[in-house]
């Protein structure tokens, strides 16, 4: 038997809005690493901000990665497991690895101002560690209350193999000691998310570079607490096409996508190629994109997001989209045979419904000059509906006929019986439109 631990990952939002492209993302590559190695994956909600968190956001979430095809395994929420974190602070107080400092945010940055001011970069000067007891003592009998700083550890080099990046190594004297703890006694990020990761048997942490930091301080807060690291990756940020952070992509979540009816997999195909060596392909299987996913793929570079691209991505998804898939979504009557003859001309699943419109009729029809209104009435006396491609037998018979041939011959048509320049192919489409809609759409156009 394996020695091995089970892989497990975790997405762990703050309910404090929608998901965002970047959020759906960082989930997918935790989900199909968990997948891909027969894991588990975990929706951790970190709801410690009681005053910005909203029960809103935590039900859009579930409801988001459902939709997605990324239903986690477990849910766990940070308001619940206070315990949890008063005992790990209790522990790492009593090791002297956390402490209180009284500095107000004013008092902090000026204090940053004046080292960025003499070039140097603004690190905590542990101004704190300095203070007598007598000196805490006095400022709280004044009614400062103090946050607290997790300690660093100066003598000893931080460093991980990371799965994107490659080698990482920070020296811990040039950090900050990160604030755990706020006056308070509300819970900032760093110190939960570590002692959740150590609870919760989490062995795998992908998310965004600009976490780097963090993963180095938060190592340290692994080891003051006697627990082994995950194994951490970090993936290069999103950007838009142009090359720069795109305010728009902080905005552009689940509720956007629905609104603009992109299928779930057009986005997983993109988001879990984007920033890699695989091309973006319009994958329809979730089980494609795990089994593909690899972490040695992943470049460093900025990953772009493209609209286009997912455009392009939905249209193909869509052209390929079974009948049985996209029913629950058509139009009511629409039936199979219009599924096949429409799909072709969509990028979006909604957009049949403009076909089924014309199809269903009234239509608006141009202006047709004498002579194709005379091609029209003749079309209307010939259609037959004696093959199964009443189409082909309709236009072949015409230009035998009238020896009109190309656009002479099939625009005239399609416009009498479509209203419209181009569309589905008519071979497919007429059946649908019907014998009787078909011969009086001619004879309205013929001027009849």
């Amino acid at each position: 038997m394996s020695d091995t631990p089970r892989t497990v990952t975790r997405f762990a939002p703050s309910p404090t809005g929608r998901l965002h492209v970047g959020n759906i993302r960082t989930a997918l590559h935790n989900f199909l690493k968990a997948r891909q190695q027969g894991g588990t994956f975990l929706l951790r909600i970190d709801d410690t901000d009681a005053e910005r968190s909203k029960e809103e956001y935590v039900e859009a979430i579930r409801s988001d990665l459902a939709w997605l095809g990324m239903g986690p395994d477990g849910e766990e929420r940070q308001s619940q497991r206070l315990e949890t974190y008063e005992a790990g602070f209790a522990k790492l107080k009593t090791s002297g690895r956390v402490y209180p400092a009284y500095e107000t945010a004013q008092e902090l940055d000026l204090k940053r101002k004046i080292l960025l001011g003499r070039g140097k970069p603004p690190i905590y000067d542990r101004a704190a560690l300095a203070l007598t007891d007598e000196q805490r003592a006095e400022k709280e009998a004044a009614g400062i209350a103090p946050h607290w700083r997790f300690k660093l550890d100066h003598d000893t080099p931080i460093s991980w193999e990371d799965g994107v990046r490659g080698p990482q190594s920070f020296d811990p004297a040039q950090l900050s000691d990160p604030v755990i703890r706020r006056a308070d006694g509300s819970w900032l990020y760093m110190l939960p998310s570590a002692l959740d990761d150590i609870a919760m048997g989490v062995t795998d942490v992908i998310r965004g570079e600009d976490h780097v930091s963090n993963t180095a301080m938060q190592i340290q807060m692994f080891e003051a607490m006697g627990a082994a690291q995950p194994a951490f990756a970090h993936t290069a940020l999103l950007v838009g096409k142009e090359g720069k952070l795109s305010k728009r992509l902080g905005s552009l979540g689940c509720d956007a996508f629905r609104e603009a009816d992109i299928e779930p997999m057009a986005i997983n195909a993109l988001l879990a190629r984007l920033g890699t060596s695989r091309p973006v392909e319009p994958i329809a299987d979730m089980n494609t994109l795990v089994e593909g996913f690899d972490l040695a793929t992943f470049s460093r570079a900025p990953a772009k997001f493209d609209d286009e691209e997912l455009t392009r991505l939905n249209a193909a998804l869509v052209h390929a989209m079974d009948y049985a898939e996209a029913a629950q979504r058509l139009p009511e009557g629409m039936d199979e045979a219009a599924w096949h003859a429409v799909r072709p001309n969509l990028s979006k699943v909604s957009e049949a419904q403009d076909w089924w419109r014309i199809v269903t009729g009234p239509i608006e029809l141009p202006q047709f000059s004498v002579e194709d209104q005379s091609f029209l009435a003749l079309a209307a006396d010939t259609l037959s509906w004696d093959s199964e491609d009443p189409w082909h037998e309709l236009t072949g018979a015409l230009k035998e006929q009238t020896e009109r041939k190309g656009k002479a011959l099939f625009l005239p048509l399609r416009l009498a019986l479509t209203g419209q320049g181009s569309g589905p192919d008519m071979r497919e489409l007429l059946p649908v439109i019907g014998e009787e809609k078909a011969r009086s759409r001619l004879q309205r156009a013929a001027g009849g």
